[in-house]
């Protein structure tokens, strides 16, 4: 495995288990939903404090099935050796980049700028000819 490769199964892996946590505490109320991760518009519209409860179990479970799909995303980078597998690594790499983007509209914040960052990295690295035959052989 290539060190680029390593490093994003790695960064893959921690957002896996902290966005399994994270997930589980927002459904089970235990934590609040952080604003840097919302637009102003989606913000505005939970100003009841029931509509936001709600809002923050959904996001929570949300939360917990992107955490697995980054575990799955990881395992794909860890394993390789397969178009099916690339696939999965590079098409969730895609769906985050276009995620954080979605959320930076209309409110520009050093997290989710760090997050596109990284992701447009790993992006990077997967479209690197090195990735791709580490993944097809």
């Amino acid at each position: 495995m290539t060190l680029p490769l390593a490093l994003c199964a790695v960064f893959y892996s921690v957002l896996c288990v902290f966005s399994i946590v994270t997930g589980l505490m927002y459904a089970r109320g235990k934590r609040k939903l952080n604003p840097l991760e919302l637009s102003e518009k989606i913000m505005s519209r939970l100003s009841d404090a029931d509509k936001l409860k709600r809002f923050t179990v959904r996001m929570g479970w949300v939360t917990f099935v992107v955490g697995l799909v980054q575990g799955l995303a990881a395992f794909a980078l860890f394993r390789r050796g397969s178009g099916l597998l690339y696939g999965i690594a590079l098409g969730f790499t895609v769906f985050s980049v276009v995620s954080v983007l979605f959320k930076l509209k209309g409110k520009i914040s050093l997290f989710p700028l760090l997050k596109l960052a990284a992701y447009l990295a790993i992006l990077l690295v997967l479209l690197l000819p090195g990735a791709r035959s580490a993944f097809f052989g």
